[in-house]
């Protein structure tokens, strides 16, 4: 049931958030390697952006990838926050003394998040027809091209987003700022979580973006970037330092709600449960 609850809150927070996750996408693969004031810019900020994909693309463009992303969420953030709910339940997270320890939970929710991401990768790289024809080009291996370069963003997401999650409510609990069993306790701490993990995770996700998606010669290698290391590095000397926050704005507007809805609805999920089944 952690595992199903998990999944059923990420895929709800997904149905609000793919369209931002859209835009971000976009804003971060525009410009790609090329100087400053070189290139058209397509997308001036995140709202021009949907404003020109609505009227470009279509309205139902905004929701492109919807099917894959609900997948993706499902496997990945099932497994991963019902990873770390397990560790949480069986008091793992905790000192002997019943405090909340944070690197114990930062240290399980950077690995909570590597299960999650490396076994969802295959779904993050395209739906049906595309793993197939992917398997077929690239065989097996293809299917987890860019996941190991994927995976220090995820450890430094997960373990912030999770670790500054409980820290929080427990704060909030201790400090007596809510009711402790109001559900607005998750909700702060929700919020909080999101603006940690927008900063925490911003560079690691043009990177992952980039790797995703380059060109590939037959071997299935990728022809910009040798890893993430390299992309890294290739970004900072040629777009400088804001290009490593490109996108900032749509990422927030995508990791930001998306922390806040995933997270929320995981808790109230775990506490409708832990209550109607006592």
């Amino acid at each position: 049931m952690d595992f199903l609850m998990s999944g059923l809150a990420a895929c709800g927070a997904c149905l609000f958030t793919n369209p931002l996750e859209v835009v971000k996408t976009r804003m971060q693969l525009q410009g790609e390697l090329q100087a400053p004031g070189t290139y058209q810019r397509h997308y001036r900020n995140v709202f021009h952006a949907f404003i020109t994909i609505g009227r470009v693309d279509g309205l139902a463009a905004l929701q492109k990838g919807l099917a894959p992303a609900l997948l993706y969420q499902f496997l990945m953030n099932g497994i991963r926050l019902g990873t770390y709910g397990l560790a949480e339940a069986g008091g793992y997270l905790h000192t002997a003394e019943g405090t909340l320890s944070p690197p114990r939970s930062a240290a399980a929710g950077a690995l909570a998040g590597v299960m999650g991401a490396y076994l969802g990768s295959p779904i993050y790289m395209g739906m049906f027809q595309a793993l197939s024809e992917i398997g077929q080009k690239h065989g097996l291996v293809g299917l987890w091209r860019g996941a190991l370069g994927g995976l220090p963003r995820v450890i430094i997401g997960s373990s912030t987003q999770l670790c500054t999650f409980s820290s929080t409510k427990d704060l909030i609990t201790q400090w007596e700022i809510l009711p402790p069993q109001s559900w607005k306790v998750a909700l702060a701490a929700a919020m909080v979580s999101g603006i940690a993990v927008v900063l925490a995770m911003t560079p690691f996700d043009v990177v992952s973006t980039r790797l995703y998606n380059q060109p590939t010669d037959s071997q299935g290698k990728g022809l910009m970037y040798r890893g993430m290391l390299d992309a890294l590095r290739q970004t900072a000397r040629t777009e400088g330092i804001f290009g490593m926050y490109k996108g900032i704005g749509a990422s927030y507007f995508r990791l930001g709600p998306h922390t806040i809805l995933s997270l929320f609805f995981w808790d109230q999920l775990r506490t409708l449960y832990h209550t109607y089944t006592k």
